[in-house]
């Protein structure tokens, strides 16, 4: 069962050199990820004066969410795995295939990365806002909270069917930018909704620069529910049962 693989890990794995080359990998994909899909959302402010949300912008964020993350999560795949999100490590912590230490170390360098990003982008756009994610009208806290766990569900599912299942053969080539196509996805599915975040650290960055927390808890909440659901699901039906239990695949 996955939760006997689940590892704390030992103290000293926070400095060995190949867990932090690992979180620097981390911190790097995300600012590259955060830039482009909030800076995405700021070009679109900025070239209708912060007009109203159109379909055209919808599809425009969804474009650049997946064309950045296909590529964070490419160049940090040889490194730490290319999570890029604090929900995808936790899926994997629940499967047994990161160990809490390393996991820890993830979240503080994707978090940072997320907030760095936003940085960066106040300042090159001459102070705009980095806008924090909300729910629109007519959408309860209870709506976006079960669409995040849903929507990261079915993120996490894609990466643990791509890129961690010891199955997966030549399908690991695409895992890229099948998890970017799912994003992208997801975000034509939720964005008119909350935003579709499925990813604490896209959340955390804007808030934290914009200082801005209304109902910051579901952009939490519903990923690592959603997250976790997946990778322990994925790990119990189609990975354990098929008889490979490799902990520490990615």
């Amino acid at each position: 069962m996955p939760v006997s693989r689940i590892a704390v890990g030992r103290p000293e794995e926070a400095t060995q050199p190949d867990a932090l080359k690992a979180a620097l990998a981390e911190f790097i994909s995300t600012l590259i990820f955060v830039f482009a899909g909030e800076g995405s959302g700021m070009a679109f402010n900025k070239l209708t004066n912060d007009g109203a949300t159109t379909p055209a912008g919808l599809i425009a964020a969804a474009v650049a969410h997946a064309f950045a993350l296909f590529v964070a999560v490419s160049v940090g795949a040889n490194i730490s795995g290319g999570h890029v999100n604090p929900a995808v490590t936790f899926g994997a912590f629940v499967g047994g295939n990161i160990s809490l230490i390393r996991g820890i170390l993830y979240w503080i360098a994707q978090l940072l990365g997320s907030v760095v990003a936003c940085l960066l982008l106040k300042f090159t756009t001459g102070g705009l806002t980095t806008a924090a994610f909300s729910l629109s009208a007519g959408v309860s806290v209870w709506n976006a909270f079960v669409f995040e766990i849903v929507l990261t569900f079915g993120l996490v599912y894609t990466v643990y069917a791509t890129a961690v299942d010891p199955k997966k053969g030549s399908l690991g080539t695409i895992a890229p930018i099948a998890i970017g196509f799912i994003v992208g996805a997801n975000i034509l599915a939720g964005g008119a909704f909350d935003g579709a975040s499925m990813n604490p650290a896209v959340s955390f960055g804007p808030a934290v620069v914009s200082w801005t927390w209304d109902n910051h808890w579901v952009y939490w909440a519903g990923p690592l529910i959603g997250g976790g659901l997946a990778g322990l699901i994925y790990e119990f039906l189609f990975i354990n049962q098929s008889g490979n239990c490799t902990p520490y695949l990615f």
